[in-house]
């Protein structure tokens, strides 16, 4: 069964007066790499987060945000009063010497914003909510791998159908090989003939190197195992989970057969139909980028 590494999942729970979001979505990428905004007070949380995302979904460009609205009340706010006094009284002083009357109201706003006036501390994490948050989690990061699941099916459709298309174009070099065959005989009887008229020509040998020759252009190999290797892509394809890299493995393999059927073609159409297989396998390899 085949994966997408692209998936979108989202969850929502409440949770005393708040509202926990948590949305995960996911893109192709060669390695996990996980990305996490969420709420300062529960960074020493963040590797075990971390561990559960990649246990569950292997790899990808991994992008995670959590909101926790109506969290207002998780912020411990104090005024230094003694801070404030010794301001007030400097700044009293100092209107005093300038002949200078500040009122009280204007005093205030600049004192509010001076250094260390305010202090705001978190408080303290509260692992029965963060044990919410992971539940919210675990709800969208299934949500996330249904989606690959879908797309996942989806990939291995189109992945068969190309598959199928080269194996088509596989058969239909078929009725080119014996005319193949006669084009070449035909063309070095005639190369011989015309360079070399004066001198006997022993056809027995002829023939022998003929065969030679033919047996070095002969692709009968080639169709094989480029045929097993078609099948063993779709055995992988559907039998296998997370086979990403083994499919594009074998895909390599296949393009291999293919460029050496090519190369030892000698005939335009045959040439024909391998550049189309190329481009069935460019197709593939650029879904395989996307398989998990």
């Amino acid at each position: 069964m085949l994966k997408s590494m692209t998936g979108f999942g989202k969850a929502t729970r409440d949770y005393k007066e708040k509202q926990i979001r948590f949305e995960i979505k996911s893109l192709n990428s060669k390695q996990c790499d996980i990305n996490i905004k969420f709420p300062v007070q529960y960074r020493e949380k963040e590797l075990q987060l971390r561990n559960e995302i990649s246990q569950t979904l292997d790899r990808g460009k991994i992008d995670v945000n959590i909101w926790i609205e109506g969290s207002d009340n998780d912020k411990n706010i104090q005024l230094n009063e003694q801070l404030i006094l010794e301001y007030y009284n400097q700044l009293i002083k100092i209107g005093n010497r300038i002949e200078q009357n500040i009122e009280n109201e204007q005093l205030l706003q600049i004192i509010m914003r001076l250094p260390e006036v305010v202090k705001t501390e978190l408080k303290d994490l509260d692992e029965d909510e963060w044990n919410v948050i992971m539940a919210t989690g675990a709800e969208a990061i299934k949500q996330l791998d249904l989606f690959r699941i879908q797309e996942g099916n989806v990939l291995a459709k189109d992945l068969e159908d190309r598959i199928k298309i080269i194996e088509s174009y596989l058969q239909q070099i078929q009725p080119f090989e014996i005319e193949r065959i006669m084009k070449i005989r035909d063309r070095i009887n005639q190369n011989l003939k015309e360079n070399m008229d004066s001198v006997q020509i022993d056809n027995n040998r002829f023939e022998q190197e003929i065969i030679l020759y033919l047996e070095k252009l002969d692709i009968t190999e080639e169709k094989i195992r480029l045929r097993n290797h078609c099948s063993y892509f779709i055995e992988t394809m559907t039998k296998e989970e997370n086979s990403g890299r083994k499919l594009g493995f074998i895909s390599q393999e296949i393009g291999r057969e293919i460029n050496t059927i090519g190369s030892k073609a000698n005939h335009a159409e045959i040439q024909k139909l391998v550049v189309q297989m190329k481009d069935e396998l460019e197709k593939i390899k650029e879904q395989l980028l996307n398989i998990l």
